[in-house]
């Protein structure tokens, strides 16, 4: 009896393993939401970085890079068409350009064979004395203009976090200007902030020349990118503020039947600090219905967020935190209809995405590559084509461009 029953208990434990052990790999092996990322090969050669991603009205995805080689720069983008890249084309070499972690050269096209371009060049040997350039194309990027100065304040003086979109039969763009800090002995950014940084948008037709130009604000944060789309309504771009109290919440504009509306915040963090923080908004639209994503740390508690606007960013609903509590920033937005958004963010050192609803529910993250929280490592990238996902993002560790696909 004795020998039946431990017969039967050893049975039912093998068997209870078993299961468990088939539990386990069900667990491990059951298809989720994120099996559908894929890495694609990257057209960018090594020593690659700076990596900006666009899709045109007709779907097709631009990526652009910088390479460097033997002292020089150069600014590269490549075409996503028939599940291959491109043969990359060079928009433009230099060695005496500014590039920077954060301020990346950005394209745009209007899906009708004209596209634009930005990099920043020294103006003179001072650390942040740069001018922003952009150049042009007619014919789908085989060749390009002559670089035109974005600006026209002849300051030595730092120019640059350009936001570039196409708008109406031209292109819309904003930057930050530094006209305003540098003093009368010349001295600027390099001997630290004396003035107020500005930002500034223009109106840029096909071929370069500039048509209208405003002041958008005339004190913000030194150093985050700007953002922009377009509504229904007209371009609208957000941006880190700066108070005369060190407040620095992320603001929007709106141009409004020809004018701009006053400076709003999209959000009162109350996000009190000194310096700048080097971690800008990002927007996206689809009509009147928009979505921000932003980085914030009032009281030292950083997060990431979401807001949502559905009249063109008059108004927002209340934020939603999308981070998993060592969120760093970096963020990308894209919308994929009236109120549903996808946000990337650096969860430390990982690269992270997730599905945010305007009704403040949002889905289980997933993981879009490892990285590093280390400058060298960049802004990961985002945009959409159809129903995929496209993401870019710099490998700290051999200093290659990485690039994966996400099936919606």
């Amino acid at each position: 009896m004795n020998k039946l029953l431990t017969a039967l208990l050893f049975a039912l434990a093998i068997s209870s393993c078993n299961n468990a052990s088939k539990d386990a790999a069900k667990e491990k092996t059951e298809p989720n939401q994120f099996t559908n990322l894929k890495e694609l090969p990257s057209p960018a050669d090594t020593t690659s970085a700076e990596p900006y991603l666009f899709t045109d009205k007709n779907g097709l995805v631009y990526l652009s890079w910088i390479e460097k080689k033997m002292g020089k720069s150069f600014l590269k983008v490549s075409t996503f068409n028939n599940e291959q890249w491109s043969e990359p084309t060079v928009i433009s070499s230099g060695d005496n350009w500014f590039v920077n972690w954060a301020d990346y050269p950005l394209v745009a096209a209007d899906g009708a064979k004209n596209m634009i371009a930005h990099y920043l060049e020294k103006s003179e040997k001072g650390t942040y004395t740069y001018d922003v350039k952009i150049t042009t194309s007619a014919d789908e990027g085989k060749s390009w203009s002559t670089a035109k100065i974005l600006h026209d304040d002849g300051k030595k003086a730092e120019h640059g976090f350009v936001s570039m979109i196409p708008y109406e039969e031209n292109y819309f763009i904003s930057w930050l200007d530094g006209r305003n800090s540098v003093m009368e002995n010349g001295e600027g950014h390099s001997e630290g902030h004396h003035g107020q940084m500005t930002i500034r948008g223009a109106v840029i037709d096909k071929q370069g020349n500039k048509s209208n130009e405003w002041e958008l604000d005339n004190r913000v944060c030194d150093c985050c990118q700007t953002a922009a789309t377009n509504t229904t309504n007209g371009p609208v771009v957000v941006y880190r503020d700066r108070s005369e109290q060190e407040i620095r919440d992320v603001s929007i504009v709106r141009l409004i039947d020809g004018k701009w509306t006053t400076p709003k915040p999209i959000f009162t963090d109350n996000w009190k600090i000194e310096g700048c923080p080097v971690n800008g908004p990002r927007i996206d639209a689809i009509g009147n219905s928009l979505a921000v994503a932003w980085f914030t740390s009032p009281d030292k508690n950083a997060q990431v967020n979401i807001v949502f606007s559905n009249d063109g960013g008059a108004t927002f609903n209340s934020p939603l935190r999308i981070d998993e509590g060592k969120g760093i920033g970096r963020v990308d937005v894209v919308m994929l209809d009236e109120n549903t958004a996808v946000v990337s963010w650096m969860e430390g050192s990982v690269i992270k995405a997730v599905k945010a609803y305007s009704n403040g529910k949002k889905e289980a993250s997933f993981t879009v590559a490892a990285s590093a929280e280390s400058r060298s490592s960049g802004f990961p990238q985002m945009t959409k084509s159809g129903s995929n996902l496209f993401f870019a993002w710099t490998d700290d560790k051999t200093k290659t461009i990485k690039i994966a696909s996400f099936s919606l």
